[in-house]
């Protein structure tokens, strides 16, 4: 069993330092980009297609929760996983429209960021060597990084619904359901702040405990 959790720990630490490795060189770059262009519209041209092969490669945190060897279970990965992979693949990469948005540009900043943090901290906590700066940062940056996130994640998605309806996009694909694919799309909108919301408070009480625990720790 100790090997197991070894291997488990070493395959982790690989993972996590990989996918901190891609998400810094897709915000590189975007920075670059926009620094050479002084122009927020080449943020996809840039590293759009890296942080689609990024983001639907994270589909094995979703494996990793199933198969227990990291505490987070299966429901909340997936959701979170499925929710980014829509918004890239079908809101972004399939329509050409959206992809010179600044919406675009912020929304791959704002994920750059917290996903740099967020994988630094898993690596390094799998070998034990997570500086506190780094735990905090972990569980403080979403306070800022979330909402800005969450905002231009649905104006991008708003913006969208002009294009859908004009070209009948993926109306093949619901000819067999009862609503349009517009409908879909409108009702996502709808939804979102109110699924971010939930996602906001579940990182607060995750910052209160993770804090507050080290906190105490400390004290003893």
């Amino acid at each position: 069993m100790e090997q197991v959790g070894r291997g488990s720990k070493l395959y982790l630490f690989v993972y996590n330092s990989l996918q901190a490795f891609g998400w810094s060189i897709a915000l590189f770059r975007i920075l670059v980009n926009f620094l050479s262009t002084k122009s927020f519209n080449g943020a996809y041209a840039s590293a759009g297609e890296l942080i689609c092969i990024l983001q639907t490669l994270a589909f094995l945190e979703v494996i990793h929760g199933a198969i227990g060897i990291v505490p987070s279970g299966f429901f909340s990965p997936l959701f979170q996983w499925a929710g980014r992979v829509y918004f890239l693949l079908a809101a972004v990469r399939g329509i050409d429209e959206v992809q010179e948005l600044p919406a675009v540009f912020i929304t791959f900043v704002a994920w750059c960021f917290a996903e740099i943090i967020r994988y630094m901290f898993y690596a390094l906590s799998c070998v034990g060597n997570c500086p506190y700066f780094l735990i905090h940062l972990r569980y403080t940056a979403f306070i800022m990084i979330l909402p800005i996130g969450a905002v231009v994640e649905m104006w991008t998605m708003y913006q969208t619904l002009q294009v859908i309806l004009k070209k009948k996009l993926y109306a093949d694909h619901f000819d067999s359901i009862p609503f349009s694919y517009y409908t879909f799309v409108k009702a996502g909108v709808i939804c979102h702040p109110f699924l971010c919301l939930l996602q906001y408070l579940h990182l607060f009480k995750q910052r209160h405990s993770k804090l507050s625990l080290r906190s105490e720790k400390k004290i003893k």
